[in-house]
């Protein structure tokens, strides 16, 4: 694809995968800040898991609309190493972003929870519950999800950059039409 232009699918998935991000963040904060055994936090926990699952699903429509019709070049205006970070950064988010639904999705099975979406359907865990192999999951979850926020951080960094420094397209090309 030689255009420099997103659709307007792309647009959306770009922009629900960040407000589901951020949604998931959220919830585990606010987890966090409830005391031990309140039945609130089952309730985020379910929560989360279904929003997990959602940026599971939109994420694999992203990977195959990418995959199918590929991704909008670069701006020729963008110098070598401009592009070289923007290779790696993409790279670096998509890897992040299939990892964290990965494994949020085998540590609530290591955990012996069932998937549950929004209570619509059901998928149990495929094997025996393994309390060592769930804390080692959900640190390397955590680990992912404070990662795509300091990649996500960067990335949004560097498309203010572009759109006030350097005056470009870069931000709008991704931006709703108005």
């Amino acid at each position: 694809m030689t255009s420099t232009a997103y659709t307007s699918t792309q647009k959306f998935l770009h922009w629900a995968l960040f407000v589901l991000v951020l949604l998931l963040y959220a919830l585990t904060y606010g987890e966090g800040l409830l005391p031990r055994g309140d039945p609130t936090v089952d309730a985020i926990w379910r929560l989360h898991i279904s929003f997990g699952l959602l940026l599971a699903g939109l994420l694999l429509w992203r990977v195959v609309l990418r995959g199918l019709r590929g991704a909008p070049g670069l701006p020729v205006e963008m110098s070598g190493p401009e592009r070289t970070a923007a290779k790696i950064g993409h790279f670096v988010l998509y890897a992040l972003l299939i990892a964290i639904p990965v494994l949020g999705i085998l540590l609530t099975w290591f955990r012996g929870d069932a998937l549950s979406f929004f209570g619509l359907f059901t998928v149990p865990a495929p094997f025996a519950p393994d309390r060592t192999t769930a804390r080692t999951i959900r640190e390397l979850h955590s680990l992912c999800a404070n990662g795509i926020l300091i990649a996500a951080g960067l990335h949004a960094a560097a498309a203010l950059y572009h759109h006030f420094i350097r005056r470009d397209a870069i931000l709008t090309r991704m931006l709703p039409k108005g």
